[in-house]
């Protein structure tokens, strides 16, 4: 059946717009935005790795320490695999995987997904970094093998803006099985999201400030997140302040939301189920505040008010006033489990709340930044860009390297995903042409059944043959700064088959 391609246009038009819908700051708010935003490895090369070693060679190989890069992570990631490299732009060691004394950095699972399996990840003296998309398990302070200091994520000391979303972090019991938290964050760490996550099977979630003298941390956002089978710290609180919202919490077995001397949270339109004493100023006398709305406590149990231990409940009351600086639209606390279950948690393609309690598909396996009033995306490769407006190719020429046999140079500006380009062999270019344009994002639209087969390739203004961008696996959108040109090259490097590209977008956002 022949479909009208204005028809097909008008479709593909309202899938872009959605994609741009998707990377709004409002589905990617917290305290991250804050303190000049959290843009990660945006603007940097895309590096593919499938061990802890490979990854530390990624930072090490940088031209600087705070030179962007967006590193993918796709497979099993332990301690057989993962090595100290040295380099003067890295810090690296052997026991975890170490982010120290870097900055404009994303980490983000790609493919089949990444497990860091009884490894944890360590942030120490760093910034603009973003963790997505990961599954962390069984990291171990004692025992065997040990890592991190038994934390899954430790943001250790000297860290500003970080963004960790779309995460799962999981134990197999507490302390005296050899775990400490999931996500600690201690020693002047401030301005952190934590969104869209699964926390559970542990005895501790997490803290901001490691000691009552532990006074310079946070801000800290926690929302979307569910925790599931947790003892205490959903999180403990030492002078700092959090916003925790949209957040469910099934069975938290001695405690939750702990705020103690002059730590502050507002707790909203989360939803509570099977735990015990979910809020309050738990194991100390030296109080922490609250403030409440729009939570919903089910089948909850409070302890009566005693020596080191004052829950909020039965009926909670707010007991401070905080003020949120950035814009967010929190769900209804009687969906939130639904939405929740949705989309936390890594290999859930990035789904997140519209903030009117469905569900909106995310961006794939996408890198790249977020926040601070720009994309969830970047330049130079970053595949967590977006795209708007009309695909500027449809009106445009293409012609190429080579061409394999029933393939055609036009099947990559038609439209219609069916039809493709191949090169004759492994390595070649298409190109669009005709555009006498500003354009500032490309997307690479693969055959369906193909994905993957390109590990390496470049992105190039073929009038004066400047690179615009480079990676390995093929990225969802490839976003750079704003390029005056008429013609514009996909150069493919490396494949593990024969390459078949069914459409290249070229778009002005």
């Amino acid at each position: 059946m022949m479909i009208d391609r204005k028809f097909k246009y008008t479709v593909l038009a309202s899938l872009i717009s959605s994609l741009a819908l998707i990377s709004s700051p409002s589905f990617a708010n917290g305290f991250h935005t804050s303190n000049g935003g959290t843009t990660g490895g945006e603007g940097g090369n895309v590096v593919y790795a499938t061990t802890g070693t490979q990854i530390h060679e990624a930072l090490c190989n940088r031209a600087s320490s705070d030179t962007p890069i967006i590193i993918q992570v796709e497979g099993t990631i332990n301690h057989g695999n993962t090595s100290k490299v040295s380099g003067d732009s890295c810090n690296t060691a052997a026991d975890k995987i170490e982010l120290k004394d870097i900055s404009n950095v994303t980490l983000i699972g790609v493919g089949n997904g990444a497990l860091f399996d009884e490894l944890g990840i360590h942030i120490r003296s760093s910034s603009n970094i973003i963790i997505r998309n990961v599954h962390v398990r069984n990291v171990k302070k004692s025992g065997s093998p040990t890592s991190n200091g038994g934390d899954a994520i430790g943001l250790e000391k000297d860290v500003s803006n970080v963004w960790v979303d779309h995460v799962t972090l999981e134990a197999s019991g507490g302390e005296s099985d050899g775990y400490d938290a999931l996500i600690d964050m201690k020693n002047n760490t401030k301005y952190v999201t934590l969104s869209y996550s699964i926390l559970k099977n542990s005895g501790r979630g997490g803290l901001v400030g490691s000691s009552d003298s532990d006074s310079n941390n946070g801000p800290v956002t926690f929302h979307h997140n569910y925790y599931e089978n947790i003892n205490s710290r959903t999180p403990l609180l030492r002078h700092a302040t959090a916003h925790s919202y949209n957040n469910y919490y099934n069975g938290l077995i001695s405690s939750g939301m702990n705020p103690r001397i002059g730590g502050k949270i507002k707790a909203e339109n989360n939803y509570v189920k099977d735990s015990k004493d979910p809020l309050g100023t738990f194991y100390t006398n030296d109080m922490g505040y609250w403030d409440v709305s729009g939570n919903i406590w089910d089948n909850v149990t409070w302890s009566s008010d005693g020596s080191k231990l004052h829950p909020a409940g039965p009926n909670p009351v707010s007991t401070t006033s905080i003020s949120i600086p950035y814009d967010y639209h929190p769900d209804k606390a009687s969906c939130v489990p639904s939405i929740v279950m949705a989309t936390a948690g890594a290999n859930k393609g990035l789904a997140v709340s519209d903030g009117s309690c469905s569900v909106t598909p995310g961006d794939g396996n996408s890198g790249g930044g977020s926040t601070g009033g720009g994309n969830d995306g970047g330049s130079g490769g970053n595949d967590g860009g977006s795209t708007s407006g009309t695909n500027l190719a449809l009106n445009a020429a293409a012609d190429g390297s080579s061409k394999g046999s029933g393939t055609s140079y036009g099947n990559v500006t038609d439209g219609d995903t069916s039809t493709y380009w191949s090169p004759q062999g492994r390595t070649g270019t298409i190109s669009v042409k005709r555009l006498n344009r500003t354009i500032n994002a490309v997307r690479i639209v693969e055959l369906s059944g193909t994905q993957g087969t390109v590990t390496s390739w470049s992105l190039v203004n073929n009038d004066n043959g400047a690179t615009l961008a480079s990676g390995n696996s093929v990225p969802n959108v490839i976003t750079f700064p704003d390029t005056n040109l008429d013609k514009v090259n996909f150069v493919i490097k490396s494949a593990n088959g024969t390459p078949a590209i069914a459409e290249f977008e070229v778009y002005k956002n």
